[in-house]
């Protein structure tokens, strides 16, 4: 299992500050809207400029018409390795997520791709107002019909990782936010699952964002998951 970290901070500068203290570790970071709207490529490049071995997830769930994801698909790719996994929405079909994944099949050194399922901020009478089905059955669904299309993975939250994994292989990903360490308050998530449960449902990513960057030893923080997971 893997830790993902989230750069979710209101500057360019307070992200990079947090990276420094972290840099010495080996984990994920997650780069999001508002970070990536804000600061572009050219923060992926001082992220990377601070340890060259980090893994970038950029997660900006392309939702488009087919050949629209596929053409910003295609840009992502083509950043030069400083992405290392994107996702994009399986509600947009197989036929989106084929279409990327033949876009960038034959990019050099391409980034993994995996698709969310059910935001980890419903609860399932919310997804259920969207989407006419309960997350746990919808979610697998949705995962099932990534993995038809050759993408990598999934977002998902712990609850379905293992269901998920049951229904496609071992080896497809499971990426889960919405991740509170060692039961910190859930604050806007909804289906939020520890470190502990997590490992018993196979998840290969957990994401963790505010138990890290609001702690006072954010450094402390991540020894103390790395030690776990």
């Amino acid at each position: 299992m893997k830790l993902c970290v989230s750069l979710d901070l209101p500057s360019a500068e307070e992200n990079l500050a947090l990276v420094k203290q972290i840099k010495d570790y080996d984990v994920w970071l997650k780069v999001g809207f508002r970070s990536f709207i804000r600061d572009g490529k050219a923060f992926l490049e001082s992220l990377k400029a601070i340890n060259p071995n980090f893994k970038i997830f950029l997660d900006l769930k392309l939702y488009d018409i087919p050949n629209t994801m596929a053409d910003a698909a295609e840009e992502i790719a083509s950043f030069g390795g400083l992405v290392d996994m994107f996702n994009v929405h399986a509600s947009a079909g197989k036929r989106a997520m084929k279409e990327v994944m033949d876009r960038i099949k034959d990019v050099p050194n391409k980034p993994l791709v995996i698709a969310v399922t059910a935001l980890t901020s419903f609860d399932n009478d919310e997804f259920k107002a969207v989407y006419n089905e309960d997350i746990e059955t919808k979610a697998t669904k949705l995962a099932v019909d990534t993995y038809e299309s050759g993408v990598d993975g999934v977002v998902c939250s712990a609850f379905e990782s293992l269901d998920i994994k049951k229904n496609t292989s071992n080896n497809f990903i499971t990426l889960c936010p919405g991740i509170r360490p060692f039961g910190e308050e859930a604050g806007d998530q909804k289906r939020v699952a520890d470190i502990a449960f997590s490992k018993e449902n196979l998840v290969d990513f957990i994401v963790v964002g505010r138990p890290i960057y609001k702690a006072e030893n954010p450094k402390e923080v991540v020894d103390n998951i790395l030690n776990n997971i």
